[in-house]
């Protein structure tokens, strides 16, 4: 394996940035067998993606993701661009024998994730899903936490994963509000995340029941050009509203567990509330993203008269991937997530070895988004398919 990897990057705008911080400073922390070249940068505004280029240190610019995967001088190919880009791309990358790093959501519906989790096999390459959250320490602690049986036989999930940028009417109707280009609402966007982490820490879901809002049905378009994820000129005329405004959803786990997921975009105050609690029988745990270093502890097993929840700073060496960083009690925040997503997929490219979360997790996430959408329309509770590895 080389001791480089040729790094060509879709999209230039929120993500985009986080993966190229990532990408430099990646190998300035963490032990690597290979380090990443930013190679080329590829959008669909030629000038901003130039100018993004020179900005995040990207060696040169493509016009079309398609150019960029004619190239043999690129390993991975790193998919930061709107949802609906992410199929075709990722199917072809896999085809041309890339790697791939593929924002979440996966896709727009199981099927295209099908197809993609089946090109990535088919063709052998390495491949993960964009879902960083699964890498915050205080998450992977949670994670030991509970292989150790720290919490006894779990009984509840309950995910909270809450914003307010769209609140205002008067924001325009960037791609995120449309389902052909995203898909859901906050129910792909944000529940992707919180499913993803259920799974991740609980086990497969078996039963959803979903019932979906919306408050605003029409919005000012976009000034395409500045469109970002959190603010865009308004342009002219106005178009429909076609995805949900939120989302509430219950479960039932596999191993009998009850969950439940709340997303929205109309929650005032609440930024990037991302949020979980689990309740089991030896003990519980909670963590809220916006204090991110910090994961809520409570065991049953303790003196029961000094029972109750202690707040554990999740800054020790001994911690999930503190080590790399900087003595206890300074904190780490949302950027450094990204960098571990980086070392992990790398060193897994260099050992030939699979990482998760990959394309069977944003498959298995797309199966419960999928039937809990169906649930909402039909007002039913409906099974979650299961796909085979």
């Amino acid at each position: 394996m080389a001791d480089r990897l040729n790094i060509g990057i879709v999209g230039y705008k929120f993500m985009g940035k986080a993966h190229s911080n990532a990408y430099h400073k990646v190998s300035r922390f963490f032990d690597l067998p290979s380090s990443p070249v930013l190679k080329a940068a590829c959008g669909r505004h030629v000038d901003a993606v130039g100018e993004f280029a020179k900005k995040w240190g990207w060696q040169e610019i493509e016009a079309s993701w398609e150019a960029m995967l004619d190239r043999d001088d690129i390993d991975i190919i790193d998919i930061a661009s709107p949802t609906n880009t992410h199929k075709d791309i990722a199917v072809e990358a896999a085809r041309a024998g890339k790697h791939v790093l593929c924002e979440k959501p996966m896709a727009l519906s199981a099927a295209e994730a099908r197809e993609m989790y089946s090109a990535v096999k088919q063709a052998g390459v390495k491949h993960v899903v964009g879902f960083n959250y699964r890498r915050v320490p205080a998450i992977r602690y949670a994670k030991q936490l509970i292989d150790e049986g720290k919490l006894g036989r779990i009984f509840h999930w309950r995910g909270a994963y809450l914003q307010d940028w769209i609140v205002d009417p008067a924001f325009p109707l960037t791609w995120h509000l449309r389902k052909e280009s995203a898909g859901y609402g906050p129910h792909g966007d944000l529940n992707s995340h919180s499913v993803d982490l259920a799974r991740f820490l609980i086990g497969e879901i078996k039963t959803v029941q979903c019932t979906m809002a919306h408050f605003i049905r029409e919005r000012s378009l976009p000034d395409e050009a500045t469109e970002t994820a959190f603010e865009a000129g308004v342009g002219e005329g106005k178009g429909p509203v076609t995805v949900d405004d939120a989302s509430f959803m219950v479960a039932e786990f596999e191993n009998g567990a009850l969950g439940s997921f709340e997303a929205s975009r109309f929650a005032s105050g609440r930024k990037n509330y991302n949020c979980f609690e689990i309740y089991g029988s030896k003990g519980s745990l909670c963590f809220n993203l916006e204090r991110m270093n910090e994961l809520e502890f409570f065991s049953r097993e303790d003196d029961p008269g000094s029972q109750g929840f202690k707040t554990i700073m999740v800054t020790e060496s001994t911690h999930p991937y503190i080590s790399s960083w900087w003595p206890p009690g300074h904190t780490i925040g949302y950027e450094h997530t990204f960098i571990h997503q980086a070392a992990d997929f790398f060193k897994a490219i260099h050992d030939d070895d699979t990482i998760e979360p990959n394309f069977y997790d944003g498959l298995r996430c797309m199966e419960v988004l999928d039937a809990a959408a169906l649930s909402a329309k039909e007002g039913i509770r409906v099974n979650v398919p299961a796909s085979e590895r």
